[in-house]
C-alpha cells in the first residue's frame, strides 16, 4: 500500500467518527424490519464527521443511503438481524450489512413503484457484483474537503463540493452507487427533463416529455427522499397507525 493510500485511509478513519449527538430513531425495529422489502432504500441520518459535512453541503437531514437485497418478510417475526443491506462505505468500499447497523438510528424507507420482480432483482444482481470493490483512498484532496464540516460558502455552490475532485472517495460517500444501480434498469430517481416540440396536432403544438439519465456521480442522499418515483414508506403508518390509541401524559414540561 502507497504512502499516500495509508494516509487517505487514516483520514477515512478519522472522518468515520462520531461528532455529535446521535439521533435516535423513530420507528421501532421490529417495524422497520416488518415493513423494509428488498429494492427499498434505506435512508440514514449518521452522526459521522463525513455524515456532518455531507448534510451541511446538501441541506439535507440523510447522510447516507443502503439498498436492501434480502428481506425478511415471510417471517412471523422479522428482525433487523436477518436484513441485508449493500452499501459503499469509505473505509470498506462495497460491502454487506445487516439491518440491526442502523435500526437505532432516524432512517427513512424509499421505495421504487412498478418494477416486476425480475427488474428487481436485475438491480440486486447489478448491486452483488460489486461487493469487495475498494476505493483508492490516495486521492486525499477528495476527502480532505470534509474536514471542515461547515464550510462558509453559498448554499448554491455546496453540493458541487460533493462531486469535486477524482472522483473515486466521493463515489464511497455519496449516493452514485445505488444511483448506479437503478439506471442499471433505467428506473428514473431525478434525471433531467427537457420538453421536445413535437408535430402540431389539430394546429396546436404539443411537447413530449423527454428524461435524460443524469450521471450516477452527481446523485445525493436527499435525492432519493424528493424523487417522484420513489414512495415514501413509514412503518409505524405502515401498521395500521390508529391515534386514538395513543396515551397522552397529562403532565407539561414546564
Amino acid at each position: 500500500m502507497s504512502l499516500m493510500n495509508k494516509i487517505g485511509r487514516k483520514l477515512a478513519a478519522f472522518l468515520e467518527k462520531p461528532s455529535g449527538v446521535i439521533q435516535p430513531s423513530t420507528c421501532k425495529p421490529d417495524l422497520l424490519a416488518s415493513t423494509i422489502r428488498v429494492g427499498d432504500v434505506l435512508l440514514v441520518d449518521g452522526s459521522s464527521r463525513i455524515s456532518t459535512a455531507i448534510k451541511y453541503l446538501t441541506q439535507s437531514t440523510w447522510s447516507h443511503a443502503a439498498l436492501c437485497i434480502a428481506d425478511d418478510s415471510k417471517s412471523a417475526n422479522p428482525s433487523c438481524d436477518k436484513i441485508t443491506l449493500v452499501e459503499a462505505d469509505v473505509l470498506d468500499g462495497i460491502r454487506t450489512i445487516p439491518l440491526s447497523h442502523y435500526a437505532d438510528l432516524h432512517t427513512r424507507i424509499c421505495r421504487p413503484v412498478g418494477l416486476n420482480d425480475e427488474e428487481i432483482q436485475t438491480a440486486i444482481e447489478f448491486a452483488k457484483a460489486q461487493i469487495g470493490h475498494q476505493y483508492d483512498m490516495k486521492n486525499v484532496f477528495d476527502l480532505m474537503r470534509y474536514l471542515v464540516q461547515t464550510p462558509p460558502i453559498p448554499t448554491r455552490w455546496r453540493r458541487q463540493m460533493i462531486v469535486l475532485g477524482s472522483g473515486d472517495p466521493t463515489r464511497a460517500i455519496c449516493s452514485s452507487f445505488i444511483a448506479k444501480t437503478f439506471q442499471s434498469i433505467r428506473y428514473p430517481i431525478l434525471p433531467n427533463i427537457f420538453f421536445d416540440q413535437a408535430k402540431s396536432k389539430q394546429n396546436k403544438a404539443y411537447y413530449n416529455e423527454v428524461l435524460q439519465i443524469r450521471h450516477h456521480s452527481l446523485y445525493v442522499p436527499r435525492d432519493f427522499d424528493m424523487s417522484p418515483y420513489f414512495n415514501i414508506v413509514k412503518p409505524t403508518l405502515n401498521e395500521a397507525f390508529d391515534p386514538h390509541t395513543l396515551e397522552w401524559s397529562e403532565y407539561q414540561q414546564g
